[in-house]
C-alpha cells in the first residue's frame, strides 16, 4: 500500500477509523470523505473532504475531484459510508427504506461512478464495498437494511463485470462488527464471536492492494474470530 492513493468514504465511523489507521500505517496516501465537516488541514499524505452528501451525484463528483486534485491520481476507493436501522415492515415507515437506500446504496454507486475514470487510469484500480451477511438472508426487522445492502452486492457484481480487466471490484460482507454502539445495543451478545474493525480492515486493505489483482466480483463473508 506504500504511496497508493486511497479514498475512504465514511472515514469518521468506527470501521472507517480502523481502515484509516491501518492504511496510514502501511504507507498509503489518504483522501478521507465524510458527511461530517473536515477538521484537519491538508497534508502531503492526508486530506479530509468533509460536508459531503454522497447520495447526491454532484457531491460525490466534487469529493473525488478534490482527492485527485490533491494527489494527481486515485488508486483505490473504499466505500464504507452507510447506516443501519432495525424496523419491521408492519410497524416501520417508507422513509426508513428510502433513507437506507440513499445512505447505503446510492453512496457506493455515486462514489464509484465518480472514481471510475481515475481508477481506470491507475492501472491497478480497486473498489471495495461494504455489504452485509445479513443481506444474504434477511431476518425479522432487517428489511430496509438488507434490501439496501443487497443493492450493494448487485452493484459490486455489475461493476466487476463492466470493469473487468481495468478495475477490480469486490465487497466484504461482515457479520456484527464489534463496535461500542453495537455492544451498547446488544449487551447480552457474545462479543468474542464478532469481527473487530481491525480484522475487517485487514481484509479490505488486502483487496485494495496490488496483490489482489486476481480477485474481482467477490462477495467475501467476514464473520468473526476463530
Amino acid at each position: 500500500m506504500q504511496d497508493r492513493v486511497v479514498a475512504i468514504t465514511g472515514a469518521s465511523g468506527a470501521l472507517g477509523r480502523a481502515v484509516v489507521a491501518e492504511a496510514a500505517e502501511r504507507g498509503a496516501r489518504l483522501a478521507l470523505i465524510d458527511h461530517a465537516a473536515a477538521r484537519g488541514t491538508p497534508r502531503p499524505t492526508r486530506i479530509e473532504i468533509g460536508g459531503i452528501d454522497l447520495a447526491e451525484p454532484s457531491e460525490a463528483n466534487r469529493a473525488v475531484e478534490a482527492a485527485v486534485a490533491h494527489y494527481g491520481r486515485l488508486d483505490a476507493l473504499i466505500n464504507i459510508a452507510g447506516a443501519f436501522s432495525f424496523q419491521t415492515v408492519a410497524e416501520g415507515d417508507t422513509a426508513t427504506w428510502e433513507r437506507l437506500y440513499r445512505v447505503n446504496t446510492l453512496t457506493a454507486l455515486n462514489a464509484s461512478r465518480a472514481a471510475i475514470p481515475h481508477l481506470t487510469a491507475s492501472g491497478s484500480g480497486r473498489i471495495i464495498n461494504i455489504g452485509a451477511l445479513g443481506a444474504l438472508k434477511a431476518g425479522a426487522g432487517m428489511g430496509p437494511y438488507a434490501a439496501s445492502k443487497s443493492g450493494v452486492h448487485r452493484l459490486t457484481e455489475t461493476l466487476a463485470a463492466e470493469l473487468k480487466g481495468k478495475v477490480t471490484v469486490n465487497a466484504v460482507l461482515p457479520s456484527t462488527i464489534d463496535t461500542p454502539a453495537n455492544r451498547r445495543d446488544m449487551p447480552k451478545a457474545d462479543f468474542s464471536s464478532w469481527v473487530t474493525p481491525q480484522e475487517l480492515a485487514s481484509v479490505i486493505l488486502f483487496l485494495a492492494s496490488p496483490e489482489a489483482s486476481a480477485v474481482t466480483g467477490a462477495l467475501i463473508p467476514v464473520s468473526g474470530r476463530v
